[in-house]
């Protein structure tokens, strides 16, 4: 589209194209209504009739620098002056840049990095490497869990887009530790912890340790409720893999960079996973771009044998540009040390003074600025505002008092995820909490408990 066309553009005008030539994913097609979307700039975004939108969504969880940076958009247009793109089998600066500061970033253990073009073919490879390096062939994850949407990496994801999908071979899922709607009876999150510890222990035994290569995990996962682990559970986790020759695929695509106030979410334990997946956050979404992230000892693996695979724009460079400035701009500008303080200071706080306004406030989860808020129409009882696998009218009205009201929030099923960039200010934190109020109350009615 030309500047002059959307300058003159209307959203009825975007909207009519769209319906009649662009397929959406996870859709019916005549079910759906986009917005239409004109341009953005750090938190926000607005649509053709002007109308703006505060992004505590960052789309899916990708625009971690916020939209429109101006340092990581010059350093896209300095890149393509010069190399606009290379096949995989050269070597390139700009690519050796990237994965140094991405293995930098992962920490002493890790040795390479292998490019993707996003996050699902990330855990395909990954997945690959460990069957190879053990010379297993099942993977165990967990049923809350999304990991993507090609052939392995939807067999491994938990939810209900897995249903229709179910092609790939040697998948099994576990239940992972979700003390609210705990699978295990548990009374406290240390009890939570140890039996789901027991649990997984008991699956890898029943399921043959020795036909197991990978253990796969979202560090937290994301789409599944910002399931933050409780104290201990990734120890438990690699200690596990440790004892029955395991790998430890990190899932965190979603979780890493930056988004819980860490570069990488297992950073906030003891221990380190042997694979990491990442993309999303990595360029902010300005660029496509994933990859793997590989100890040194299943690097060696690949020395002398061959890795069968490889993608034809692995480590593009205008993807890997915009990795590069997207790392240096998240340190320079201290984004990290920014994400931690609003989910101190005022994410975690302003959710829980809404709970006690607003009784469909179930339970609240997070850090950084990834948080979930599980929503209820009776407390007592637990019973989510939406079935597991759809909606409800409460959840469509709860989205579209948002958007009425200018945000744009990520929910799933039940549930409400606040996920605003890293960078995002005081000011506009507090201003997505207090249209997440007004929105609250528009669908008070829907609260049956006492």
């Amino acid at each position: 589209m030309s500047a002059s066309k959307s300058e003159q553009s209307t959203n009825e005008e975007v909207s009519c194209a769209d319906h009649k030539y662009v397929f959406h994913s996870w859709s019916a097609q005549g079910a759906i209504s986009p917005i239409p979307v004109a341009k953005s700039s750090g938190s926000r975004f607005w649509d053709y009739a002007g109308k703006e939108y505060l992004d505590f969504s960052s789309q899916l969880v990708f625009t971690n620098i916020g939209h429109q940076h101006p340092k990581v958009v010059a350093a896209i247009q300095k890149q393509a002056q010069t190399l606009t793109a290379l096949a995989p089998q050269h070597a390139s600066e700009i690519r050796n840049e990237a994965a140094e500061r991405i293995v930098d970033l992962a920490g002493p253990n890790f040795a390479k990095v292998f490019f993707t073009n996003g996050g699902a073919d990330a855990i395909e490879n990954a997945i690959r490497m460990a069957r190879i390096h053990t010379r297993k062939h099942k993977v165990l994850s967990t049923y809350r869990s999304y990991h993507g949407n090609t052939g392995a990496a939807i067999n491994a994801t938990g939810d209900p887009r897995r249903f229709p999908n179910e092609f790939a071979t040697g998948h099994v899922h576990f239940w992972g530790p979700y003390f609210y709607r705990s699978s295990f009876w548990s009374a406290s999150e240390a009890e939570e912890c140890s039996r789901a510890l027991e649990h997984l222990e008991q699956t890898i035994i029943f399921e043959g340790p020795k036909t197991i290569a990978a253990i796969l995990l979202e560090t937290v996962p994301g789409t599944a409720g910002v399931l933050t682990p409780p104290t201990g559970y990734l120890e438990g986790v690699r200690a596990l893999c440790d004892k029955y020759e395991i790998i430890w695929i990190a899932d965190e695509v979603m979780a890493g960079f930056g988004r819980t106030g860490k570069w990488f979410a297992f950073q906030s334990s003891k221990v380190a996973p042997d694979l990491i997946t990442f993309a999303k956050g990595v360029t902010s979404g300005y660029v496509p771009l994933g990859g793997v992230v590989i100890n040194a000892n299943i690097s060696k693996t690949f020395d002398e044998q061959v890795f069968p695979g490889g993608l034809t724009y692995m480590g593009h460079p205008l993807a890997s540009a915009a990795a590069v400035a997207t790392i240096d701009v998240m340190k320079e500008e201290k984004m990290l040390e920014n994400a931690t303080a609003i989910g101190e200071k005022i994410l975690g706080p302003g959710l829980h003074e809404l709970a006690k306004k607003h009784k469909v406030i179930g339970e609240i989860r997070g850090t950084g600025v990834f948080w979930g808020v599980d929503l209820v129409s009776d407390r007592k009882s637990r019973a989510p505002l939406a079935p597991y696998g759809g909606s409800s009218p409460a959840m469509n009205e709860l989205v579209a008092a948002c958007k009425a009201n200018g945000m744009m929030p990520f929910t799933n099923f039940n549930r409400i995820h606040l996920c605003p960039p890293c960078n995002i200010s005081a000011a506009d934190a507090k201003l997505g909490l207090e249209i997440l109020d007004k929105s609250l109350g528009e669908i008070a009615k829907y609260y049956t408990g006492e």
